[in-house]
């Protein structure tokens, strides 16, 4: 789904992680849930995120520069890691 999501995207742009878990929630949305449901997602973006990021697929991105996946804070961006 991370992947799939990043692959939509123009070249020269990232997504914030809570732009995908929007959209794997709505995915998954059922008539009962509330409008908070992509919050029960954010973690599972994340860890999954670092995961991907280790394996050299994307980029994890603060103020617009790839940071280390295993030492990083705050307010992130990931995309499709570049050649």
């Amino acid at each position: 789904m991370l992947l799939d999501h990043l692959a939509t995207l123009p070249q020269d742009k990232s997504a914030a992680p809570d732009d995908v878990a929007r959209a794997y929630a709505e995915i998954r949305r059922k008539p009962s849930d509330g409008r908070d449901l992509y919050k029960r997602y954010q973690r599972a973006v994340k860890e999954q995120a670092i995961h991907l990021a280790r394996a050299g697929r994307i980029e994890i991105l603060r103020r617009g520069e790839p940071v280390n996946p295993d030492d990083f804070k705050g307010v992130w961006r990931m995309r499709l890691k570049r050649s």
